[in-house]
């Protein structure tokens, strides 16, 4: 009993959560944490309304695997992240137009991705801190550099999605109807994979690759169950997705450990949260006439 209570003692220890706020690199990590949390939030309801879950994880592969190569070859982890989530994103917007392929698709490139990342860091001997933070998440290599990098594309992706916004909602929605008003699907299908790939990027350094879903996903699908609007269901995933990214941070600084891990579990928490309200406000809607 006695080890337990000093484990948590050790796990929440707030003096030295204060105390490291204070470092450069906690704040520059919770700066590029709040850009992430804001793009994630916007893009987690299309996500999920386009059922995109399962190719948000193969688009985090290939990040891994960009990132793994930068790492390698010495060049900005961040960058190489970026550039392998693009090209992944753009092979699942262009060979997995047909939904009938589209889960054969992302099987393959996320195979393909996961057995490259594998081979390069294979092939780096060294750093193998910084392996492991590509899978999990590591604020410690967050800097300035960075951080600007991880703004400047967190304004464009949502330049670019206020943009495509509408007619992507309507493509979503009702895919049918949009391609008869003459929404071009092919576009926009693509698109907005490149849209999704850049935020995963920008996930691995602080997430890590294996858990950037709780991140893209799990906001949208907590907003999906409390609300059937869209602009409600993208501000609480954006609300959802700060707590949980700016609040993961904040709890693995005593412990040192992974930040993805509270990342997640505070995801799901709110996850469990939503569907408990969602359910309890099905049951008094069904409910209500039969009272009439």
């Amino acid at each position: 009993m006695n080890a337990i209570t000093e484990a948590l003692g050790d796990l929440f220890d707030f003096t030295a959560m204060v105390d490291l706020l204070g470092y450069p690199f906690v704040q520059q990590a919770l700066l590029a944490a709040a850009a992430l949390g804001l793009v994630s939030g916007c893009l987690a309801p299309l996500v999920v309304a386009r059922k995109m879950s399962f190719a948000v994880h193969g688009t985090a592969e290939l990040a891994f695997t960009g990132a793994a190569a930068a790492l390698l070859f010495g060049v900005s982890v961040g960058t190489g992240a970026l550039a392998g989530a693009v090209v992944a994103a753009l092979l699942l917007g262009l060979l997995g137009q047909r939904g009938t392929e589209r889960d054969s698709v992302i099987g393959a490139i996320l195979s393909f991705g996961l057995g490259v990342g594998v081979l390069l860091l294979w092939l780096n001997p060294e750093r193998t801190a910084n392996k492991f933070s590509l899978l999990v998440g590591q604020i410690v290599g967050v800097d300035s550099a960075d951080v600007l990098l991880l703004t400047a594309c967190a304004v464009a992706v949502l330049l670019v999605f206020a943009f495509v916004y509408r007619p992507l909602l309507f493509a979503s929605v009702d895919p049918d109807v949009a391609a008869a008003r003459g929404v071009p699907a092919r576009v926009l299908t693509p698109l907005f994979a490149v849209l999704v790939g850049v935020a995963t990027a920008l996930g691995v350094q602080t997430v890590g690759a294996l858990l950037v879903l709780a991140l893209m996903v799990t906001p949208g699908a907590a907003a999906a169950r409390v609300t059937a609007s869209p602009l409600r269901a993208t501000v609480l995933a954006v609300v959802f997705a700060e707590v949980a990214v700016l609040g993961g941070i904040v709890l693995s600084l005593a412990p040192g450990a992974p930040v993805s891990a509270f990342v997640t579990i505070i995801s799901f928490v709110i996850y469990l949260a939503c569907r408990v309200i969602g359910k309890r406000r099905l049951s008094r809607l069904t409910r209500t006439p039969a009272t009439v």
